[in-house]
């Protein structure tokens, strides 16, 4: 009999993003179906949701128990995505101006648990897994524990908890737990920690089994400098705590056919991607020198990014004569940073505040290399996206980064990309050195790009891994 999965996120390409979730949220069952699994995948639909992805209503009257009181909700059909959707329809709760960043972010994802839980028994029978995701699922951890000992329905679902960022613990009080529909002391002592409720902690002490997105950081987060204060939770829970990487989504993410690039190109034939680092220099309004090396940042300008680094390092990039440009959005101090470097350097420097998908491909496409000093990495996809576009990454050995680039051995002619430990702006410098020098040899840094562009980080590979986890946890 096929596994059935249902797999719930806060957020999910292409119905809605805000980092490395949607994407894997979005991508995951649709590697899951190919490699043979029945996924469905519930997430809301937000106001930013488009309407060309909402194909229909498949229920007009989802009834939720909310805050005591019967909440009508509604749920559309889409597979836009590849697989079966369903997105929660509650205006009230999830049309905001942006997804995340509301003091009741708490209230708005119980409700996403306790909907998709009803969607569920209403489409048919029970799930053998419901995958949860982040912090904003815990409270369907707990529910559905709770319900497993008392309800025939859901006795053989289990349930798998993804870590994607275990900085986000979806902390709130203790006392606003009864008007999110948890009353016993189960639940209470599943969402305890530290005098408040998480609903991280919760997610993490009642799930079957656990995964992060990448080998690394599921040996990170049971560290008290990446453990956020759960680090004994995730050491207790060691023995069911399994690292898989994100995968990378090929059909989106492929230089040989990328309909947002002004050409194309392979590991075998790289003139395309000359012809795109020319049109970014001309997208920026730079001049056209190709032998000049781009650096490019995509990213939250946060300090999780080790945007700090990038500050200290970017005198050093125009010092080289380099290009330096810049994708992203976030803290208004590196925001104001980035502006200021352009005004300081306009024929060097390419910034845009904000986000733009078509842009970003065309960055990954003409930069040379692509710069990811990360304080923390769960995984990253950037730098898997750099690699098959022949853009070689430079990043900070930590989580996935560390997982999925290999330092350059110029003797062995091994490794595809550039990574420094300490999370220091020097030794950020030396990488930047390195890999210009490197630079300057055409042919090795043909072979860089090349064995970059050979690995294979796809998602059947990472959707064959899910599904040994779905069957060790079925049955164990």
């Amino acid at each position: 009999m096929t596994m059935r999965v249902a797999i719930i996120s806060a957020e999910a390409v292409p119905y809605s993003k805000t980092g490395g979730l949607g994407d894997v949220a979005g991508a995951l069952p649709k590697a899951l179906k190919a490699v043979g699994v029945d996924p469905l995948l519930i997430t809301p639909c937000y106001w930013q949701t488009k309407g060309e992805y909402l194909w229909n209503i498949a229920i007009d009257d989802l009834w939720v128990t909310w805050k005591g009181r019967p909440y009508h909700a509604k749920a559309f059909y889409s597979e836009a995505n590849g697989s079966p959707t369903f997105l929660i329809d509650a205006p009230s709760i999830f049309h905001r101006d942006s997804i995340y960043g509301y003091t009741e972010d708490y209230e708005r994802f119980a409700f996403l648990s306790h909907a998709a839980l009803a969607l569920l028994r209403r489409i048919g029978g029970a799930p053998d897994i419901v995958h949860l995701n982040d912090w904003h699922t815990g409270f369907a951890a707990v529910e559905l524990a709770s319900r497993r000992h008392g309800e025939d329905y859901w006795r053989r679902t289990r349930t798998v908890f993804s870590i994607h960022n275990m900085a986000y613990q979806g902390g709130f009080g203790i006392g606003q737990l009864p008007e999110l529909g948890f009353t016993s002391q189960f639940a209470r002592n599943a969402f305890s920690f530290n005098g408040y409720a998480s609903a991280m902690k919760a997610g993490l002490e009642v799930s079957d089994t656990l995964s992060t997105v990448s080998k690394r950081y599921s040996q990170e987060i049971q560290t008290g400098e990446f453990g956020y204060g759960l680090d004994w939770l995730t050491r207790k829970r060691a023995d069911r705590l399994i690292g898989i990487t994100n995968g990378v989504d090929y059909e989106v993410w492929n230089p040989a056919a990328d309909p947002e690039l002004p050409a194309h190109f392979s590991a075998d034939d790289l003139v395309g991607k000359t012809d795109c680092k020319k049109a970014l220099l001309e997208q920026f309004k730079l001049p056209v020198d190709l032998d000049k090396p781009v650096f490019a940042i995509v990213t939250r300008l946060t300090v999780q990014k080790g945007v700090e680094l990038i500050r200290q390092c970017a005198g050093d990039i125009l010092a080289l004569g380099a290009y330096f440009i810049a994708l992203g959005s976030g803290e208004g101090e590196s925001e104001r940073f980035l502006q200021a470097l352009r005004d300081y350097a306009p024929s060097q420097v390419g910034v845009y505040v904000g986000y733009n998908e078509k842009l970003a491909h065309l960055i990954e496409a003409g930069a040379d290399m692509f710069l990811m000093p990360s304080k923390f990495e769960p995984c990253g996809l950037n730098q898997m996206y750099s690699l098959r576009y022949g853009t070689v990454p430079i990043v900070r050995a930590v989580g996935g980064l560390d997982d999925t680039v290999q330092n350059w051995d110029a003797v062995t002619q091994t490794g595809n990309g550039f990574k420094f430990g300490p999370y220091r702006a020097d030794k950020l410098i030396e990488k930047i050195y390195e890999a210009g020098f490197a630079y300057a040899d055409k042919a090795a840094w043909r072979k860089i790009q090349r064995n970059g562009m050979s690995v294979d980080n796809s998602w059947e590979n990472a959707a064959r891994n899910y599904v040994d986890l779905y069957e060790w946890t079925l049955r164990n």
